[in-house]
């Protein structure tokens, strides 16, 4: 006959067998969502609870700059508005010689039967923060799903280039940075056309050409802009400036490193998202009727016959 007393506590599998089968399930899950993304539901799902959160610790901060604008200086004020009169000249004589070159450019497209290639409506939206994340460059836009914004759109302000919406939530959108470094971006030499690819050095601040051939014709100075041949961002909006070219025989190709023609930081409230370039397939043209030319020379001694 037993006489143990009854244990007070069952135990259950030991706590080192607990651990690794809570990373087991914990890494399958993950593998689930990166492979099926089964979670976005519920991640959309977490981001309209906590937005209003978001919008709550934000409050605070805007507050702080509302005051800080509300009390600017008068000089700074007067100097500022002076830089403007000053470049409302200057824009007032460019606009004049681009209204006659856009007229021209009209008539030239009517002869050559071409369409414009890109949308020009627009999102404007507000930067709410920068990411967290100090290995990547992204920023969060206050516009999402809701108000149009799908993931792929180019993004843009009056400079240049931005970068590009890479997730996209009901009321938010996250933007990456062209200095990211995991961010493509076509590019063309204005100078001599050449093409090439920039990535973002990943200190934040430059961009860097790579696979350029050894001859490649670039030189510190050139201003890169899109080649829109990616179909994502459209053609002729200015990217950066070549800050350095080294050749080295150590390496098999050059490196160029540029500026971004943007300082990237959230200082600028409003930027604009475009919408993606639509290309239109070019028309066919009707073959050119030749005239027959007759083996006998003297055939047009009267003159040349009516087409």
């Amino acid at each position: 006959m037993d006489l143990q007393p009854p244990p007070l506590f069952a135990r259950g599998p030991a706590p080192l067998v607990r651990l690794m089968f809570f990373i087991l399930f914990a890494s399958f899950l993950m593998v689930l969502d990166a492979r099926f993304r089964y979670a976005e539901a519920l991640r959309q799902s977490v981001a309209i609870v906590v937005y209003p959160l978001q919008r709550a610790v934000l409050v605070p901060f805007q507050a702080m700059s509302a005051i800080n604008d509300y009390f600017t200086s008068k000089t700074a004020l007067e100097r500022e508005n002076a830089e403007l009169r000053s470049k409302q000249l200057q824009i007032a004589k460019d606009q004049l010689a681009l209204e006659a070159l856009a007229a021209e450019n009209v008539q030239l497209r009517k002869l050559l039967e071409a369409r414009a290639r890109v949308s020009r409506s627009a999102i404007f939206a507000e930067i709410l923060y920068a990411g967290r994340d100090s290995f990547s460059r992204k920023v969060i836009l206050d516009k999402g799903s809701s108000q149009g914004i799908d993931a792929g759109r180019a993004v843009v302000d009056n400079i240049g280039v931005i970068g590009q919406v890479t997730r996209v939530y009901p009321m938010m959108a996250e933007v990456t940075l062209i200095t990211d470094k995991d961010h493509p971006l076509p590019v063309q030499v204005v100078r001599n056309g050449l093409r090439a690819v920039v990535y973002g050095a990943g200190d934040g601040a430059s961009l860097d050409l790579r696979f350029m051939a050894g001859n490649a014709d670039i030189q510190s100075g050139d201003v890169l802009v899109t080649s829109g041949i990616d179909g994502t961002y459209p053609a002729g909006l200015p990217v950066a400036r070549v800050a350095k070219v080294e050749r080295d025989a150590a390496y098999a190709l050059p490196r160029s490193f540029a500026s971004p023609s943007r300082v990237l930081i959230a200082t600028r409230r409003y930027w604009c998202s475009l919408r993606k370039v639509r290309r239109d397939r070019p028309r066919q043209r009707k073959p050119q009727q030749s005239l027959a030319v007759p083996s006998n020379p003297n055939a047009f001694e009267g003159g040349i016959p009516d087409a």
